[in-house]
Formats: structure tokens, C-alpha cells, sequence
């Protein structure tokens, strides 16, 4: 987490330990070209109650979500299940930083020791973070998929999708995301394994470019397609392109948060030693912040975006004492 003593020794996702505790020979030396020491070159620090505080809100919100789609069963469908893995890939994002601005902690101030025991600790949790990470980009992209079906084969979807495959996906995915996320954490001394993970973000985020760029080109064509059906085909098709929207604030949320950390990368890759690259590592921490709001944003979205699931909330938070007042304010 965040990193305040002499060489802090471990940082969120194992690579802190290498780009940002410490300041290139040649970026040193730019200090008296107009940097000032102890300025750009030092570690931003953030207070660990803030990450702790963050970490919580997060966990109470996401479990919140988890909760919700378990206990409504108007929302046992495929998206949710996927809106339920990412919610479950966010808050273990923000508990395993928020645990390991403790471990940090105990890290800089316990004996060799206990050091030893609290660095493997630490290792755990990274491995924890890298693989919610992966997670949760592959949970985008299930969310993504999950929508151009319904879209784009709207007929053929409950044949598609059915529980047993949402299933399998999500086994399948939390599965190699683990497998990933302890790999990771072992080779991390290589930056191999950074470049692995930056590109598998980037890949990523082109398939869901590729899938949302023929999705909504082709979105209008299709609805009047449905439309000319019996039934109530506009109204579904509506409601599935509301789905889609919500996808990409989701997916425009997420991209905001992370783009920072994985810039951060991209830099301790390609110029660890430029004093501009350095200055931009030295807000690592910052950076991390962001990452533990993108997890405590989601929920608020699927609250703003699905009645269904607002409105399970509510259920939830509100308990029976209070029902008349949820009542209440249910009305204004």
C-alpha cells in the first residue's frame, strides 16, 4: 500500500518495489535543473486510514450488491451473474489494499523476524490483488459479450446462455485469473510479467472497443428488426440497450481509475530514469486511490442504472422497523 519508510520495502502488486522507492542516478542529478528535492521524487503519501476507510466502504457496498442479486431472483440472469463476479473482483481490489497498508505497517516496525513472516503475508495479498485485477477486466468483457448476444441474437440468447455456461465462464475465468495472479506475483522480478499484464489490459480493452463499435452501428438496424415481431420485442430491445449503456460507464469508469496505474508501468518499463517519468511514479499512491473508488463507483452505478436492483437495496438496507420510513422516502 502506500510506502513511507526509508526504502519501503513492499507496494501494491509487488512492482512498487522496483519503479517507486527509489530515484534514478540521472534523475537525481535533474534536481538542480529546477526540481526541487523532496518534492517531485518523494513517494506521495496517503494516509493508511484513508486506504482502510476506502477498503471498508467498498467491502459494505459490493457485499451489499452480492446480496441483492442472490436474493432477487428476477435478477438471476446471465449479466448479473457477471455484474455479481465483478462486484466480488472489486472488493477484493479494495479489502487487499486496505489489508495491506496494515501489513506495511507491521512490515516497518516489527523485528527481521517477524518481517520475514509479514512479507510473505504481503505476497499473498498481491498475488489477491493481481488476480482481482484480471478478474475483473475479464468480467467486462463477459458483461460485453453477454450484451451483443442479447442484441444481436436476441432469439437464440436463453439457448446460448444458459446457467450451466455462465457457469463454466465464470469458473473458467476466476480459475485462470488465479493461476495468473500467483504467477505474477513469483516471476515479478521480471518485467516480462508487467508487460504480459499491461497487454492483456490493452487486448482487452480492444475487444470491448471491437464488440461495442459493432454493437452500437448496428443497434438501430437491428431493433427494427425485433420491432416488426409480436410480443413486446421494442420494449426487450430497449431494455437490453440499457444494458449496454451501463456497460460503458462501467467500462468508462474503470479505464479512468486503472489508465493511471497502468501508465505508471508503461513509464517504469520504458523510462525509469526520466525525471519526468519518475515524478509521474511518485504518485503511485494517488493512483492506488483511484483504483479502491473505481470499486466503491460500480456499485453506485447499478444502483442508478437498475430499478430492480435498486429497489432490492432498499429491501435490504431498509429492515423491517424501518420499512415505513424506506416507504417514505420511495415516494419523493
Amino acid at each position: 500500500m502506500n510506502s513511507t519508510h526509508h526504502h519501503r520495502m513492499h507496494t501494491s502488486l509487488h512492482f512498487r518495489n522496483h519503479s517507486t522507492h527509489r530515484v534514478p542516478s540521472n534523475a537525481s542529478e535533474s534536481l538542480g535543473k529546477g526540481y526541487s528535492e523532496g518534492g517531485c521524487y518523494e513517494q506521495l503519501f496517503v494516509s493508511p486510514e484513508v486506504f482502510v476507510t476506502l477498503g471498508v466502504i467498498s467491502l459494505l457496498e459490493n457485499i451489499l450488491v452480492i446480496v441483492a442479486i442472490a436474493k432477487n431472483k428476477n435478477l438471476h440472469s446471465p449479466m448479473y451473474f457477471f455484474i455479481c463476479s465483478l462486484a466480488v473482483a472489486d472488493m477484493l481490489v479494495s479489502v487487499s489494499n486496505g489489508s495491506e497498508t496494515i501489513v506495511i505497517t507491521l512490515l516497518n516496525s516489527t523485528d527481521a523476524h517477524a518481517q520475514r513472516f509479514t512479507v510473505d503475508i504481503d505476497n499473498v495479498i498481491d498475488s489477491v490483488i493481481c488476480s482481482s485485477l484480471l478478474a475483473s477486466i475479464c468480467s467486462l468483457l463477459s458483461i460485453a459479450v453477454d450484451r451483443y448476444l442479447t442484441i444481436f441474437y436476441a432469439l437464440q440468447y436463453h439457448s446460448i446462455m444458459t446457467a450451466r455456461r455462465v457457469g463454466v465462464v465464470l469458473s473458467c475465468i476466476w480459475a485462470a485469473c488465479t493461476v495468473a495472479g500467483i504467477l505474477f506475483i513469483i516471476y515479478s522480478d521480471s518485467s516480462v510479467v508487467i508487460i504480459c499484464l499491461i497487454s492483456m489490459f490493452f487486448t482487452m480493452l480492444a475487444l470491448m472497443a471491437s464488440l461495442y463499435v459493432h454493437m452500437f452501428l448496428m443497434a438501430r438496424l437491428h431493433m427494427k428488426r425485433i420491432a416488426v415481431l409480436p410480443g413486446t420485442g421494442t420494449i426487450r430491445q430497449g431494455a437490453n440497450m440499457k444494458g449496454a449503456i451501463t456497460l460503458t460507464i462501467l467500462i468508462g469508469v474503470f479505464v479512468v481509475c486503472w489508465a493511471p496505474f497502468f501508465l505508471h508501468l508503461i513509464f517504469y518499463i520504458s523510462c525509469p530514469q526520466n525525471p519526468y517519468c519518475v515524478c509521474f511514479m511518485s504518485h503511485f499512491n494517488l493512483y492506488l486511490i483511484l483504483i479502491m473508488c473505481n470499486s466503491i463507483i460500480d456499485p453506485l452505478i447499478y444502483a442508478l442504472r437498475s430499478q430492480e436492483l435498486r429497489k432490492t437495496f432498499k429491501e435490504i438496507i431498509c429492515c423491517y422497523p424501518l420499512g415505513s420510513l424506506c416507504d417514505l422516502s420511495g415516494r419523493y
